[in-house]
């Protein structure tokens, strides 16, 4: 079976919503969008390069992928993120899209969840999803995500979307990697890792 990933950039409070620029995602009235930019540097870029290159395929929701096809075929050719994601085979989650025309983009078609069921099903190596929140709170809700990488960043947003929203379901995680950026971002692997498990703490059960 095909792994899937998901990779989110997320506030310390837990917020996920347009980090990467001001007019990315103004839904509710947000007015914090940009605020991961100015913690990337040298070491961040590289990680996220590194991320790009174990990618076999990208699943993006449609927001995410609009974002993506303006501005990643402007990359120079020797940026190895936007060589990858260029190249790679990208499927894209969308009920209002009729066409898409990046290199080597494919719309899914029937429920999301099914859709992406059969793509785990297939052959080839890693599905990566970038962003895409309504995505992620759909393929959280079916348990279809083998691995989060969250990238948190040292900001407090306030409001906007978070990352795990309403529909959420209890699962149990393992921390595989946990590493710092120089400008204080964690960046933290998890895998799923069965269920939640349960207990009780207190002096009375000699935990604590």
């Amino acid at each position: 079976m095909r792994k899937l990933t998901v990779t989110i950039f997320v506030s310390l409070d837990g917020v996920m919503q347009a980090p990467g620029g001001s007019d990315e995602d103004r839904d509710g009235g947000f007015e914090h969008g940009g605020w991961a930019v100015p913690h990337f540097d040298g070491q961040l870029l590289r990680r996220m390069a590194e991320t790009a290159a174990r990618a076999d395929a990208l699943l993006l929701g449609r927001r995410t992928y609009e974002i993506f096809a303006a501005s990643w075929p402007l990359a120079d050719a020797d940026d190895p993120i936007g060589a990858k994601w260029n190249s790679v085979r990208k499927y894209v989650a969308s009920r209002s899209l009729e066409t898409v025309s990046w290199q080597n983009s494919t719309l899914l078609t029937g429920a999301v969840a099914e859709a992406v069921g059969r793509l785990k099903q297939g052959d080839g190596g890693e599905i990566q999803v970038h962003g895409s929140g309504g995505l992620v709170q759909t393929l959280v809700e079916h348990d279809l995500v083998d691995e989060f990488q969250l990238l948190v960043f040292p900001v407090l947003v306030g409001s906007g979307k978070r990352l795990f929203a309403e529909g959420t379901i209890p699962a149990g995680l393992k921390l595989v990697e946990i590493n710092s950026s120089g400008t204080g971002v964690l960046i933290s692997r998890y895998t799923r890792d069965g269920d939640v498990e349960y207990g009780h703490m207190g002096p009375e059960t000699g935990n604590w």
